[in-house]
């Protein structure tokens, strides 16, 4: 995959459009384009903010902002409900049953307030750059720079957990600390280029889970963050009018998000059954050396 992504290399050089403007008059195909990219990249370890700002950035459209992707980002998780409809109801119900029946040690308990509390310290980290971070659309931490070094970096710790993982340790075994653990490696996708699924996929690996366990849980563990986050970007993007963004757009990019985000699970799980993560490290590498490369040239803004 890294060979053929250096193909990419010389479209990124030559860029056009305003890299530097917010994608502000947002037509149906823009919006699906979006939704397809969003929904392909959210469960694949490659950073889905990373590729929904860059690509829409380098076809000369402009970034999309964080209000528009967090609310497609809504449409993943009608994809995970859809996919793990059966595993979420029966952690649910299990755990509901478990806590009246005072059975806390039942593993769907254990599950299921692993997942709770590994929510945590993402919805910290996602106050704390609401309250204190409110031009977060125009930070640091959203430039192309840091989005290509940060890439880059995640693919080493992801070759480093491929590595040392030993990849014996099933679903089954999940416990309360597992939780825990991966959802404070979530809390890292807070920085674009980081992948909420490539960070959780890391420590999972790093804890010793096979790779398809460790993505089945990283799933599950992302759909409280990620409802959250898409709820409260459409609240605020509802009471100040859908405005230049339009509902058709909205939907439709939701729509892509949707159906591109189940086909992402589908071969994912299916595809780390019986192969390792390395694609997406060379993947990851060739990505973050695209972008400095396009900053380099001066083909580049670093927006």
């Amino acid at each position: 995959m890294a060979i053929c992504f250096m193909g990419f290399l010389p479209w990124l050089a030559q860029a056009g459009g305003d890299q530097g403007a917010m994608l502000t008059d947002m037509s149906l195909w823009q919006a699906i384009v979006i939704g397809v990219v969003q929904g392909l990249t959210e469960f694949l370890p490659i950073s889905s903010t990373a590729h929904v700002k860059m690509i829409p950035v380098v076809l000369g459209w402009g970034d999309p902002g964080v209000a528009f992707t967090a609310v497609i980002q809504l449409g993943s998780i009608a994809a995970i409900l859809w996919y793990f409809w059966d595993d979420l109801r029966q952690v649910t119900v299990g755990m509901v049953r478990a806590t009246l029946e005072k059975r806390f040690d039942s593993s769907d308990f254990r599950l299921g307030l692993g997942i709770l509390l590994g929510t945590v310290p993402i919805v910290i980290g996602g106050l704390f750059i609401k309250l204190f971070i409110p031009d977060f659309d125009n930070s640091p931490l959203r430039s192309s720079a840091t989005i290509a070094v940060v890439s880059m970096i995640m693919a080493v710790l992801l070759a480093a957990a491929e590595l040392v993982g030993t990849r014996k340790r099933t679903f089954e075994t999940l416990n309360l600390k597992d939780g825990v653990l991966m959802g404070l490696a979530q809390t890292l996708a807070l920085i674009p280029g980081v992948s909420r699924s490539g960070s959780t996929l890391t420590a999972g690996l790093f804890m010793g889970l096979e790779r398809a366990t460790a993505a089945r849980f990283s799933f599950l563990l992302g759909v409280p963050a990620i409802t959250l986050a898409g709820l409260v970007e459409l609240k605020g993007l509802l009471e100040g009018g859908l405005g230049a963004i339009g509902l058709l757009p909205l939907l439709g990019g939701l729509l892509a998000a949707v159906v591109s985000s189940y086909l992402a699970i589908f071969w994912l799980i299916r595809f780390l059954k019986q192969h390792s993560t390395w694609v997406f490290v060379w993947y990851r590498l060739a990505f973050g050396a695209a972008i400095l490369l396009a900053l380099a040239t001066g083909k580049m803004q670093n927006i």
